[in-house]
Order: structure tokens, then C-alpha cells, then sequence
């Protein structure tokens, strides 16, 4: 069965790197945000959609997990990890080094995960921010004299631009987690990729302030040996000071422990929701371009 696949667009794109890694034929169709992304498959104009939701160096995307939060209901299904390599890249025509650049056009992830390089090797340049590095490079192509964009060697090849710096990043271990999210359950085909484990993502709304409410809630899980490699308060939306938790746990979802951890949650007045439960790859970063 051939589905559509919606993603954070255009060609190009760290997101579009996901895609290729998972997906062998299906067909693709990209978005130029977010929450266009998500609500594709939310009024399923597309059966799937990966969509970036954690990076090493900047962390949460938030604008991703507000919107499965707040806006659409669609479970994550998978989770794949891609190396994150950030180049300047400049119209074939562009001569010169770094110093010549005028101005800068990227995502502001990108932006922020060379701030040190554009501080030291680029001080005067004017920074423009862009929906991705795919619609960055797409401008570039367009532009001549002392534009760049930032992005990876995805995005050079796809709109024939020239690398000018490689590896501008300001740190080495630079990795981006997106999620695969489906509204309508069903089996989905995807390349035969080492599982390096499953996991479940949990939304935990605390009840009322109390005092120890947040311990009483971690103790739930450290006593099953319940594993947990993330938890993050975000905004409620309903005023200062309300927060829910997003609880990923290293494990997938059972018969007997999550839904007692529920129960003991629920018995502590907090509200509980899965938000998935999934297989997690990785891409190691010399396969990276070759899809």
C-alpha cells in the first residue's frame, strides 16, 4: 500500500533526510510549516507526517508538541534521530570566503546552532529567518551577490548551490529526533533500520499546586524501575503557573505496569494521556546523504 507522507519542506530539509531514511517509494509531499504538516494528516490529506520535535543543542521544538498537544490528536508511531551538519551555502557564482557575506538565511534552529560561528566569522551579517534551511537554500538559488543560506549538502545538491564552509555548527554531537505521527492506526511499511529501543510518551497534568505533587508523580515511576529519558513542563495556555509534563519512558507500552502507574496517577488527581508508544532509530552520519 503506497501512502503519503507529509513533511517539514521544501527538498532540502533535515526533515526531508528523515523521510528518505524511513520511507523507500512512498510518496512525499512537502510542507512549508508545521502546523500545515500536522494538519494534513489531521484532515488526512496525507496518511502520515514526520515533523522535528527535539534538538541536542536547542532542545523542544515547541511549536511541534504544542500543536499535537493543544491542536490535533494523531499518535507518534516512530522516532528516528538524524546528525545534524550545518554548511554556508552560496550561489555557484558567489566568490569570495565568509567575509563577503551580507546577509544569512536559515531556520532559526540552524541560526542558533552556529551562533558562534556567525558571531566570530560573521559579525556584520544581517540574519534572516526562514520557515526551514529547504526554503533558505531555495532563496539563495534564486539571489546573487552576498547572500547564504544555511543548511545541509541535501539542500546544495537539490538547488545546485555551492558549500562554501562545511561544519559550521558550533558543536559536534548536534542531533535532531523527529516523530512519525498517523491519525488513523494502521500497519506502516518503513526500511528495515536496527530498532535501538521502544519507547512511550506520556502528557501528565499535575493536580492543583501541592506541595511534592511532581516527586509523588516521578516516585510512581522510579519504584516499577519505570526508565525515563525525558520529562519536560510546557504551558497549560490557561495562565501563568499551569503546566503539564511531557514523560517519555524507555519502554514500550504493556498490560500491567502503565496502566497501573495510571491508576496510581489518576488516585494522586492527575490526568494522564499516551501520547505513543513506538520504535526509535538512528541514522549513523555517513548515510546520512546517501538515500
Amino acid at each position: 500500500m503506497v501512502v503519503k507522507v507529509g513533511y517539514l519542506g521544501p527538498k532540502g530539509t533535515f526533515t526531508n533526510i528523515a523521510v528518505d531514511a524511513l520511507f523507500e517509494a512512498e510518496q512525499t509531499v512537502s510542507y512549508r510549516t508545521i502546523p500545515e504538516c500536522l494538519d494534513a494528516v489531521d484532515t488526512q490529506e496525507v496518511e502520515l507526517a514526520v515533523v522535528p520535535v527535539e534538538n541536542a543543542i536547542e532542545g523542544t521544538v515547541s511549536m511541534t508538541i504544542d500543536y499535537l498537544i493543544h491542536q490535533v490528536e494523531l499518535p507518534i508511531i516512530a522516532e528516528v534521530v538524524v546528525p545534524i551538519t550545518q554548511h554556508i551555502l552560496v550561489h555557484p557564482e558567489f566568490e569570495g570566503d565568509v567575509e563577503r557575506i551580507e546577509h544569512v538565511y536559515s531556520h532559526s534552529h540552524a541560526i542558533a546552532q552556529c551562533h558562534q560561528f556567525i558571531h566570530k566569522e560573521m559579525p556584520d551579517v544581517e540574519v534572516h529567518y526562514s520557515a526551514s534551511t529547504g526554503e533558505a537554500a531555495a532563496k539563495v538559488k534564486d539571489l546573487k551577490g552576498q547572500h547564504a543560506a544555511i543548511g545541509n549538502a541535501l539542500a546544495a545538491q537539490e538547488y545546485g548551490l555551492k558549500v562554501l564552509r562545511e561544519n559550521v555548527h558550533d558543536y559536534n554531537n548536534n542531533h535532531t529526533r523527529f516523530v512519525v505521527v498517523q491519525k488513523e492506526q494502521a500497519p506502516v511499511e518503513m526500511k528495515d533500520h536496527e530498532v535501538k529501543q521502544q519507547k512511550t510518551t506520556l502528557m501528565v497534568t499535575l493536580p492543583s499546586d501541592r506541595a511534592g505533587a511532581l516527586h509523588q508523580v516521578l516516585s510512581a515511576f522510579a519504584w516499577r524501575k519505570m526508565n525515563l529519558s525525558r520529562i519536560e513542563s510546557r504551558p497549560m495556555k490557561t495562565g501563568l503557573g499551569n503546566y503539564f509534563f511531557i514523560i517519555d519512558v524507555n519502554q514500550s507500552y504493556d498490560s500491567i505496569l502503565f496502566p497501573a502507574l495510571q491508576q496510581e496517577l489518576k488516585a494522586l488527581g492527575c490526568q494522564t494521556k499516551i501520547l505513543g508508544t513506538y520504535p526509535c532509530f538512528e541514522i549513523q552520519s555517513n548515510a546520512v546523504y546517501k538515500m
